[in-house]
């Protein structure tokens, strides 16, 4: 960041947990642009303050939650309108199938309420507005800090997408989308069986095990995705 303070936007339901994150990020030197309960205002308060960084909690508790207004949500709006904030997820949900669906909506990271510490926050929001990104263990690879995978210690980038042909790093950026099988042979013209073929050779050249692992890989190698799936 250039020695600028990073800005952070919070969207917590749990007012004390809200106000503790805030506190220990300020404490940290950053400034806390929004604090919000609900994704109504704190989108209206990324849209005045347009953070570097935006801290997302997906369930969130009030009255009249419904998937319009939920995490997810403010997820996707950060992804179509607010392309440069970068979104952080800080979730008790362990789904590999929301990590997955995280990602396809823009995140840039995924934490876990259950495994990290607020210190192990102040540490991902300020590797996340450095251009990281954040993966939980358990999804991708080891990593020396507990609850998340930062990418530049994964995997690196142009060695790895050149084992790929044109055709495979297509498929890739379709799974790293969320689409299925189906979807993507209809997408690309090519049948639900060739779309397997391809898969496999992917697993064998880059060596994820399983679908999950391979969006996250998609992700950290940046491969270009579909505008729309």
């Amino acid at each position: 960041m250039n020695g600028q303070r990073i800005r952070v936007a919070i969207l917590e339901d749990q007012q004390v947990f809200r106000e503790c994150l805030a506190a220990v990020l300020e404490g940290a030197g950053m400034d806390v642009v929004a604090s919000c309960s609900q994704t109504a205002s704190f989108l209206a308060r990324v849209r005045e303050s347009v953070p570097d960084v935006a801290l997302v909690d997906l369930r969130l508790d009030v009255q009249g939650r419904d998937m319009a207004t939920g995490g997810m949500a403010a997820l996707q709006c950060l992804h179509d309108f607010y392309p440069g904030v970068k979104a952080l997820v800080l979730s008790g949900d362990q789904e590999s199938a929301v990590v997955e669906q995280c990602l396809s909506a823009g995140a840039a990271g995924y934490l876990w309420k259950q495994s990290v510490g607020l210190n192990e926050v102040v540490e991902a929001v300020q590797r996340v507005a450095r251009g990281e990104r954040l993966m939980p263990l358990g999804l991708a690879w080891s990593s020396p800090l507990q609850g998340f995978q930062p990418q530049q210690e994964a995997v690196s980038s142009g060695d790895e997408l050149g084992k790929l042909t044109l055709r495979e790093r297509e498929v890739l950026g379709y799974i790293a989308a969320g689409a299925d099988n189906l979807k993507i042979a209809a997408c690309l013209g090519i049948t639900e069986r060739t779309v397997k073929a391809h898969i496999t050779s992917i697993y064998k050249k880059l060596g994820p095990e399983n679908r999950t692992q391979l969006a996250v890989l998609a992700c950290q190698l940046g491969v270009q995705r579909p505008a729309s799936v």
